[in-house]
């Protein structure tokens, strides 16, 4: 069963939305330099990963992949999780990979994250991102790599570690959207949740729950083969799917989110979507 509002009752969901509306509104805020490609899982498409290799400088440009959240004890230089990179001509790709946190902190470990242009997160269980990388050296020298004008990417598991409270952290199941100590992220995108794979796995009002207990929280919700990319003060929407608000306010389809569509912009300083662009 889903974690949502509907668990909770009609008397304690409007409790916690009422709490909401007494709260500011949050402050969502994307790196200061640089770019994130958020991505819902499912088939990425070049007009999300190709704009992920453009914004890493081109097919020479060196870029990390992290396969950690997909909880194997080994990735090696053939590690399928680089397909997608190679199938659209990149050529300079570097697998990251530990469980060890000692190693994650150490200087040999993130040298090839010193010399990225880009570093991309795959999918998995957001957890084993949070166990192994949280709080190290590793997670400094990514937002080293976006400070220096890079890109950050990653997909299902690497979309929502991206993002400074973490939903479906729980190591008893992905059904889980808060988990006490491991909600937090790596905090590339501020003032944020980002869930995955919405429509799919019909996840559309599970983030109203987040929203309603952290009001300084903005729900950002997208589906597969879908991504934002996001720069400080705003993001658009790439790929073929839908992106879900979750601003805490009543909205006609009952819950407590919107839509923005391919192309849509929404504006991180007034919390608004903006048209087509």
């Amino acid at each position: 069963m889903r974690f949502n509002l509907r668990i909770l009752g009609p008397a304690a969901t409007a409790l916690l939305l009422a709490a909401s509306v007494a709260q500011a509104a949050p402050v969502v805020r994307g790196p200061e330099h640089g770019t994130l490609i958020i991505a819902g899982g499912g088939a990425l498409g070049p007009e999300i990963v190709g704009r992920f290799i453009t914004l890493a400088g081109g097919p020479s440009a060196e870029i990390v992949v992290i396969p950690t959240a997909g909880g194997a004890a080994k990735y090696g230089p053939d590690c399928d999780c680089l397909n997608i990179f190679r199938k659209l001509g990149a050529t300079h790709l570097t697998v990251l990979h530990t469980t060890d946190r000692k190693e994650a902190d150490s200087e040999a470990f993130v040298a090839p994250l010193k010399r990225a242009k880009a570093v991309w997160f795959v999918g998995g269980r957001q957890w084993h991102l949070v166990d192994s990388y949280l709080g190290t050296r590793t997670e400094a020298e990514i937002k080293n790599l976006l400070a220096r004008g890079g890109v950050a990417g990653g997909t299902s598991a690497g979309a929502s570690i991206q993002a400074s409270y973490m939903v479906r952290g729980a190591k008893s199941g992905n059904d889980v959207m808060i988990a006490p100590g491991y909600e937090q992220g790596f905090g590339l995108i501020t003032g944020a949740a980002v869930d995955q794979h919405v429509t799919a796995r019909h996840r559309e009002g599970d983030l109203d729950l987040v929203v309603a207990k952290h009001p300084d929280v903005l729900g950002i919700g997208i589906d597969q083969s879908t991504a934002i990319e996001v720069k400080r003060d705003d993001f658009k929407v790439l790929g073929v799917g839908h992106v879900f608000i979750h601003d805490g306010t009543e909205q006609p389809n009952g819950g407590h989110y919107y839509l923005l569509g391919a192309g849509d912009g929404f504006d991180l300083r007034t919390l608004t979507g903006t048209a087509k662009r």
